[in-house]
């Protein structure tokens, strides 16, 4: 791809932005129960997610180590909503659990991953669901491939969610962000050792899923 076709697509990703992880905020909610009493969201941003889970849980707990996005996600969330936002770093510790559902959007990469996997498995009930939306770095064919379908399916979604029009960044889009590192690979490989059965697929928009369900025992 040439640096002029690279520099248009840049220009027109800037004028139609969207946000690719809440993206799959309807998916996430799709992998999980109707009903559950507790829910905990890793990375939450600005509450996007956590503010859904409402619709699902009794009580969502939303965690983000920036002191500063999770005071703008206190604003954005109504007193009565049944949602509260903590700064906590979830590479070291999480609020006590169990919670029946555990999700975790593009702030896996940014965290040592096989430490925060067992911190999750531990914090999550019996029978209770954990849904990781990450970020790796390409490195396949098949990586590659979908990176390169994503791009005139990014620059569809911007001009169809924009209604043909410039606009401006989302709310949600101004949380740090980082590269990630580690392959899809070794994402898979490390994840299921963690978490036996695992399922975990790559997806459109640089993106990868984790579901996966603790037994009734309380699998370890």
């Amino acid at each position: 791809m040439g640096e002029r076709t690279l520099t248009a697509i840049n220009r027109f990703n800037a004028a139609h932005p969207w946000d690719h992880n809440a993206h799959y905020h309807g998916w996430i909610l799709r992998q999980l129960p109707k009903r559950f009493d507790s829910s905990l969201d890793v990375g939450c941003g600005t509450g996007d997610l956590a503010r859904r889970l409402t619709s699902r849980a009794d009580v969502v707990r939303g965690i983000d180590a920036d002191p500063q996005i999770v005071a703008r996600a206190r604003e954005l969330t109504s007193p009565a909503a049944p949602v509260t936002f903590t700064v906590a770093d979830a590479s070291t510790t999480l609020p006590s659990g169990p919670y029946d559902v555990i999700t975790c959007v593009a702030a896996l990469h940014h965290l040592p991953f096989v430490e925060t996997l067992t911190r999750f498995r531990a914090h999550l009930a019996p029978g209770g669901t954990l849904v990781v939306v990450g970020l790796t770095q390409d490195s396949t064919r098949t990586e590659h491939l979908l990176g390169v379908v994503s791009i005139p399916a990014n620059l569809a979604m911007g001009w169809v969610k924009h209604r043909g029009r410039a606009g401006t960044k989302p709310v949600a889009m101004s949380a740090r962000a980082r590269p990630a590192q580690m392959h899809f690979p070794d994402v898979l490989r490390e994840a299921r050792q963690v978490l036996p059965g695992a399922r975990l697929h790559r997806r459109l928009f640089w993106r990868y899923t984790l579901v996966w369900r603790k037994n009734q025992a309380g699998q370890r």
